[in-house]
């Protein structure tokens, strides 16, 4: 797909989760059409090994920052060097998320709280950090990057079902509490990214053993329950992003 380089000319976007996976795919994007993108992970090598490759291949300016979402003063930190860099913050993608599998009565509560920590908590921290700087501006968008898990309920996925349906709750209450500055808040509920590192990674491995199937039989199961017949992909969720 063809992209206008213009479309986020030297406007200052923050991707939290941006040195991999989903979250690097949108930081290049973003870079792609302009943007000078802040790389927020808890993977500080990769996020400068992202930020590295942003300045390379597109020549906008990239800033590489190791951060824990669910830690307050390490939210606050990168806000201040992301102003202390930039000036200024346009756009906000909260994206750092874990995903975590498990029947209820197996589920341990530790479990529980950090998948809450991560992907409800985290995205409250990022969006409340970076709301002052854009009702400041009088413009501004958050887009948290939640699930299709945040619309419907997920058989064995207790916490991340619960953690994405909140932060559904949570964007709605954001967005009418900042609209009257100019801010938007949205967000995106991608279907299953079979293809990604998550999933070849990690979720394959915790679904064959939940349902007594091969990997393979794993991945046909969900290709099966989608109309289209392929796997949402990185470049679907850049595209509505």
């Amino acid at each position: 797909m063809a992209v206008d380089a213009q479309l986020f000319a030297d406007r200052v976007a923050i991707v939290t989760g941006g040195g991999q996976g989903l979250g690097q795919a949108i930081a290049h994007r973003l870079s792609q059409e302009g943007a000078h993108v802040v790389v927020a992970d808890l993977d500080g090598a990769a996020a400068r090994e992202t930020a590295s490759a942003l300045e390379a291949e597109s020549g906008r300016q990239a800033l590489s920052l190791e951060i824990d979402v669910t830690q307050e003063a390490a939210v606050v930190a990168m806000v201040e060097e992301t102003l202390a860099r930039f000036g200024r913050i346009d756009l906000l993608v909260a994206n750092a998320g874990v995903v975590m599998a498990g029947n209820v009565g197996e589920f341990a509560a530790d479990a529980w709280c950090r998948v809450i920590d991560v992907n409800l908590t985290g995205y409250f921290l990022t969006a409340r950090a970076v709301a002052p700087v854009m009702k400041a501006q009088r413009r501004g968008v958050i887009i948290q990057i939640n699930s299709i898990s945040g619309k419907r309920g997920s058989r064995g996925n207790p916490a991340y079902c619960a953690s994405k349906a909140a932060g559904i709750g949570l964007t709605q209450s954001l967005a009418l509490e900042l609209a009257e500055y100019g801010v938007r808040v949205n967000a995106i509920c991608p279907g299953h990214l079979l293809d990604s590192p998550l999933w070849q990674k990690s979720l394959y491995r915790q679904y064959a053993e939940r349902y007594q199937m091969t990997e393979a039989q794993v991945r046909q199961k969900y290709l099966d329950a989608i109309p289209l017949g392929r796997p949402c992909t990185y470049a679907d969720v850049c595209d509505v992003l």
